[in-house]
């Protein structure tokens, strides 16, 4: 699920006084400012300098890329055995025309944009069954599986309830706002607004007009210049739009049980291994969160356009996958195949979820990858949850098999690095107030607030989230891939866990005010991804990895 920045914005608020950053901020030395960057400045100037790079294919499996922008378009993977455009699938790889990558979540006829949340489908899935089942006639297995149909039931029809809630709370006081500026508009006209104009605005027992007076007051405290009122009219209407559309989409999409955008792709469902469905619109509906994370990896270093990504020789290939809503464990287990199977040495996941539909086929997708030697980049989570005891989907564990009575041991793959999200402050707010941790399940931490990146259009903008930390560590992961190529993805991984920068400090306790721990406690590591050791500790280490000569995709 990719998280609407309206509501991580208005969750940071409430923890952090929000201020623009230095655009790269996330590539800086620690020494260089208060913020804690990945060391980056002297990379390729001193520490890469003279050494041969080879090309490194990253798939981002997101939301989709805008494969046209700007800063992005010359670092963008094209299949160069695929003829664009001629509805033959001429390298035979199952995808017609997949020349920048493929989307699984679209169909013949158009794409999917929201889609409902996992905990709606499992809730769907059991209530035609239980509804109205006679608990006393179920079976022991039934009784069960009923058990968790009402733990669903309850969680679906309390979120739908807030949702609606929130949205009739959201028009409510739209239109009171609205009401209440007009009412002062009708008093002054267009004049400016100034505080003696406001002064003279006696709204008695009028209670609009007192709304509308003060909000005005309020810009004007807060050193805001005001032409005319229509302007703040105007900027309500955008501010409430967009929590509109996140609560509407919930109450239509996100917690109806009913709802189902399966028929615009037309495959089969029920068949967790189907592959070859979707088309080859790797950018879709809504490629803003997909686009700012492959800038922060691969957006064109040195050109005075935009930004700079980490990676310099890097190939961006997009596989859409992620909807407005949960991502569907068939669609990722069949992103990740895709990525394996051309060419991709890495794949960064910027989403997650709190159930599973068949956590089996997303095992046996990461395992592939595993063989293949592919790392596997993936965002913590952003709900300030502990994920040693809370469940996030995808993640790296799986069941080893048992014997006889005995069940098998739980195992951690290891090809995959889970990645926390730092804040621009240090010392106690160091870690990002709704960052997911774990010492036990999330491995490192990297930048993740305030990361100015590309989005459509050839706009860039400033994003916060887990999903921007994930791709400033496979950034730094390609960076290695490129210059260090006989390194294995597990010696990757090895690498980038014991060359962080420790943080010896005390640290609020992500979604707390007052609870603190030591940042040390917060992942595996307990330290921050660091690219400057990481290509010290890399020259140092012998590769394991033979190098295959010729491939073409790349």
């Amino acid at each position: 699920m990719k998280i609407k920045s309206i509501l991580i914005m208005l969750f940071i608020a409430s923890f952090f006084n929000i201020e623009a950053q230095e655009i790269g901020w996330q590539l800086q030395a620690a020494d260089e400012n208060s913020s804690i960057g990945i060391s980056a400045q002297s990379l390729y100037s001193d520490l890469l300098k003279g050494r041969a790079s080879s090309t490194v294919v990253v798939a981002v499996i997101d939301s989709g890329v805008d494969v046209e922008h700007e800063d992005l378009a010359d670092n963008i993977w094209i299949n160069v055995d695929e003829i664009p455009d001629n509805n033959v699938d001429d390298d035979n790889n199952g995808y017609v025309d997949d020349v920048y990558g493929w989307n699984f979540i679209g169909g013949p006829n158009g794409n999917v944009d929201a889609d409902t949340y996992e905990v709606t489908r499992l809730y769907g899935k059991l209530k035609y069954k239980y509804e109205n089942a006679d608990v006393a006639k179920l079976s022991k297995k039934d009784k069960e599986e009923y058990e968790l149909f009402l733990k669903y039931k309850k969680e679906v029809e309390s979120k739908y309830n807030s949702a609606e809630s929130s949205l009739n709370n959201i028009k409510a006081a739209e239109d009171r706002y609205i009401t209440g500026l007009s009412a002062v508009k009708e008093l002054v006209g267009d004049t400016t607004i100034t505080l003696e104009v406001l002064q003279g605005v006696d709204a008695g027992d009028d209670a609009a007009l007192a709304v509308g007076k003060n909000i005005l007051l309020d810009q004007i405290a807060r050193g805001n210049e005001i032409d005319n009122i229509d302007e703040i009219i105007d900027g309500v209407k955008e501010q409430m739009s967009g929590a509109k559309d996140y609560y509407t989409d919930q109450v239509k999409y996100a917690y109806n049980p009913d709802f189902d955008s399966r028929d615009v792709i037309g495959d089969n469902y029920d068949d967790p291994y189907e592959k070859y469905y979707g088309n080859n619109d790797v950018e879709g509906p809504d490629a803003r969160h997909g686009t700012h994370v492959a800038g922060i990896i691969g957006a064109v270093r040195g050109n005075d356009i935009g930004m700079d990504g980490v990676a310099d020789n890097v190939r961006i290939m997009s596989v859409r996958t992620v909807p407005n809503g949960d991502e569907r464990d068939k669609d990722v287990a069949n992103a990740i195949r895709y990525a394996v199977d051309n060419g991709a040495s890495i794949i960064n996941m910027s989403f997650g979820k709190g159930y599973s539909w068949n956590e089996k086929v997303v095992e046996e997708a990461i395992k592939y990858a595993e063989k293949n030697d592919v790392l596997l980049v993936h965002a913590a989570g952003n709900s300030s949850q502990n994920n040693d005891t809370t469940d996030n989907f995808p993640n790296d564990t799986y069941k080893g098999k048992g014997f006889l009575f005995f069940k098998g041991k739980t195992k951690q793959y290891k090809n995959w690095l889970e990645v926390g999200a730092l804040s621009y402050e240090n010392g106690e707010k160091l870690a990002a107030p709704f960052s997911n941790y774990g010492q036990a399940n999330v491995d490192l931490f990297a930048p993740g607030m305030e990361i100015y990146s590309t989005v459509p259009n050839d706009e860039y903008e400033p994003l916060q989230g887990t999903s921007m930390a994930a791709p400033v560590v496979a950034g730094v992961a390609a960076v290695l891939r490129s210059y260090f190529p006989t390194l294995t993805a597990v010696q990757v991984k090895n690498i980038l866990m014991q060359s962080v920068t420790k943080q010896m400090v005390e640290v609020y306790v992500p979604g707390s005010q007052t609870d603190k721990v030591p940042f040390s406690t917060l992942s595996v590591s307990g330290g921050v991804v660091n690219v400057e050791k990481a290509v010290n500790l890399a020259k140092q280490t012998k590769g394991k990895k033979k190098i295959k000569k010729g491939n073409s995709k790349a």
